[in-house]
């Protein structure tokens, strides 16, 4: 298994991405901690990743990755329930739709927010953590690695959703920074940017005929992806496999940009 005596945090594993993610790692032998906003729903996934697997892999913990002092407490939990942390997924994201013209600064600011500047504190705070682990092995070829879900809108803007693919592709730049930052550590950092997958973000245009029309029109592959297939993905880039890439974005989008 090529997680096994790993340690893994996901944010945003309530559903969709995060939660397929968390799903993979535990099946190949991780210890996950599943990070969110709602109890209930990481209750819900850990409740269904655990019942998948002999023994339980999956873990919760209910924060706000917005919210400074709440990656503080998850930072204090992960050290103090696990003295290490190996693996690192910033999934936690989410968009409202309007014109720029028609943006408010509140929702420019949640959406920012949510999809950067969550990557950016959870990115600081556990960042370090796992810099300090690596320094205290003499060793720093133990796979380490962060990774961090970027966007197809990250390459080219989506649509209604300016904040949300100026956002994205922030993420990506910040991904190459903070690579150059940790790779003196050892630790990897790598963005993965899916295209149109089928996730509660996307369950409403998923439900209206011209935009499926879109997307089997738009993408080489005629249809949107699934949350598994980008799960394997960003489960590649945080393993060992992916030992000699660090700074790089993987656009997976079903053929998207290339049509």
């Amino acid at each position: 298994m090529r997680f096994a005596e790993t340690v893994v945090l996901v944010t945003g594993a309530g559903s969709g991405i995060g939660k397929a993610a968390a799903a993979r790692f535990a099946s190949e032998g991780a210890k996950v901690i599943l990070v969110g906003r709602t109890k209930s729903k990481l209750e819900r996934a850990a409740k269904e990743i655990n019942e998948s697997l002999n023994i339980p892999m999956a873990e919760i913990f209910p924060a706000d990755v917005t919210d400074e002092e709440d990656v503080l407490e998850l930072a204090r939990y992960v050290e103090e329930q696990f003295g290490e942390l190996h693996v690192l997924v910033n999934n936690a994201g989410g968009s409202v739709h309007s014109k720029i013209m028609d943006t408010t600064a509140q929702d420019w600011d949640f959406v920012q927010n949510t999809n950067l500047k969550s990557v950016f504190l959870v990115s600081k705070i556990l960042g370090k953590l796992m810099a300090e682990c690596a320094d205290k092995e003499s060793d720093i070829s133990h796979n380490r690695s962060i990774v961090n879900v970027a966007s197809l809108s990250g390459h080219q803007a989506g649509a209604h959703i300016p904040h949300y693919s100026a956002a994205k592709a922030g993420v990506i730049n910040f991904t190459k920074a903070l690579a150059l930052e940790l790779s003196q550590y050892g630790i990897r950092v790598n963005s993965v940017s899916p295209g149109f997958v089928e996730t509660p973000l996307t369950e409403q245009g998923m439900q209206n005929e011209q935009f499926v029309k879109a997307i089997r029109k738009n993408t080489a592959l005629k249809r949107a992806g699934k949350a598994d297939e980008i799960a394997n993905v960003i489960a590649f880039a945080a393993s060992q496999e992916a030992s000699y890439m660090t700074g790089s974005d993987i656009l997976v989008d079903g053929g998207w940009l290339i049509k």
